[in-house]
């Protein structure tokens, strides 16, 4: 049986905008690019000069277009914000800082009890964080602990952590060796959009993080960041993987 096939029926500045983000994102469009003018737009999309201006409007509010007064749009200057998905904030890079939101014995997530092994209504300790870049929201994180590691320990009290989560685990006898990620995106709830202060209708990227201490899962976290201006790098060796002379 052959699948049906579906069509875009998202107004046509919402095409128009997806076309020109995605242009901007793989570098076709680079950064400080003067975008082409709005009758080579209407020309190439088929549309109405307004229609190009509302999708220009939207990605202005998301930040890959700017205007100069009396020269045209412009590609934002700078390439998308790349986070290291596999680096550990601590100590912090230059133009990084964080926010302690809250701390408390919270139930987790469902997918983070899950990971951690809880049962049913089990609690864990709860770090909430927001990470700045420059000031500007970058990330809300959820990160849980299992209350036999962490009750009674620095991750348990609302203040900053020299050396963070690591160094507490490690002397705990728990040091983190390794993680895994699941990666999905989905529309922000209106917590996530005020807090990382997100345009309109744009997704976020949810990642779950679960880190091992040999076999024993000892974090999970739930970490959350505008999809609009960031991008996630990994890095990994492949195993096994024939060497190449020099």
């Amino acid at each position: 049986m052959t699948m049906p096939r579906h069509r875009d029926t998202r107004p046509l500045h919402q095409q128009v905008a997806a076309a020109l983000r995605a242009l901007i994102m793989s570098g076709d469009l680079a950064p400080g690019d003067q975008l082409p003018s709005t009758s080579q737009l209407v020309a190439q999309h088929g549309v109405a000069n307004p229609t190009i201006q509302k999708a220009a409007s939207a990605l202005k509010d998301e930040g890959f277009l700017r205007s100069r007064p009396g020269a045209g749009v412009y590609v934002r200057d700078r390439e998308p914000f790349v986070v290291g998905a596999a680096n550990y904030l601590g100590p912090m890079p230059r133009g990084y800082s964080y926010q302690i939101l809250d701390v408390a014995e919270a139930i987790p997530t469902a997918d983070a009890a899950q990971v951690l092994g809880l049962g049913e209504g089990e609690a864990a300790v709860m770090r909430h964080r927001l990470l700045l870049h420059d000031g500007e929201p970058v990330e809300l994180s959820w990160s849980y602990y299992p209350t036999d590691l962490a009750a009674g320990t620095p991750l348990a009290r609302r203040l900053r952590i020299r050396g963070g989560a690591p160094r507490v685990l490690a002397e705990l006898g728990w040091p983190q060796d390794r993680f895994t990620d699941r990666i999905s995106a989905r529309q922000p709830t209106t917590a996530e959009l005020e807090a990382l202060n997100l345009p309109a209708d744009v997704p976020v990227i949810r990642q779950l993080r679960t880190i091992f201490s040999g076999e024993r899962p000892v974090e999970a976290s739930v970490l959350v960041k505008g999809a609009h201006l960031y991008e996630l790098s990994y890095e990994q060796a492949i195993p096994d993987a024939p060497r190449r002379d020099p």
